[in-house]
């Protein structure tokens, strides 16, 4: 089972390795796909991603492997850690994620307010894990040039 996974890993750092374009245009790329990522609209990501890269003129397939940052295995920390992000910002102290009420009218404007928490948290959180993603991303693409 070991040299199946090493064989997957090895193939998609070999995707990630061979892209065609200047280091910038390959970082740019996956960096908008992180960005993307980071965003709680599951099954419009990579498409998100994929149409941004297309219009920043950035690697449509690293930016498609970008948004691979939320999966299963991370949607629930993810997510969770861009609302707190977002509660940050909003200034709301509550550790409740949605109060315990009733009110139709109560619920519709705390699903807004939960919304706009985690949009402004995705946000944020994408902006500063694209910078991260795309430096890194960066280097060793200009890295492998120089060898």
């Amino acid at each position: 089972m070991r040299f199946k996974r090493d064989i997957t890993y090895k193939k998609i750092l070999s995707l990630f390795m061979n892209q065609n374009g200047s280091p910038f245009f390959n970082a740019k790329g996956l960096a908008i796909g992180v960005f993307s990522g980071c965003f709680p609209f599951f099954g419009f990501q990579t498409l998100i991603g994929v149409f941004l890269a297309k219009i920043a003129r950035g690697n449509i397939v690293l930016a498609a492997i970008g948004t691979w940052i939320s999966n299963p295995f991370t949607y629930v920390p993810l997510y969770f850690f861009n609302y707190k992000v977002g509660s940050l910002f909003l200034n709301s102290s509550s550790n409740k994620i949605i109060e315990k009420s009733l009110l139709i009218d109560d619920l519709w404007k705390q699903g807004r307010i939960f919304s706009l928490k985690l949009l402004l948290g995705s946000s944020c959180v994408g902006l500063l894990l694209a910078l991260f993603c795309g430096s890194i991303a960066l280097l060793i693409y200009k890295k492998n040039i120089k060898k």
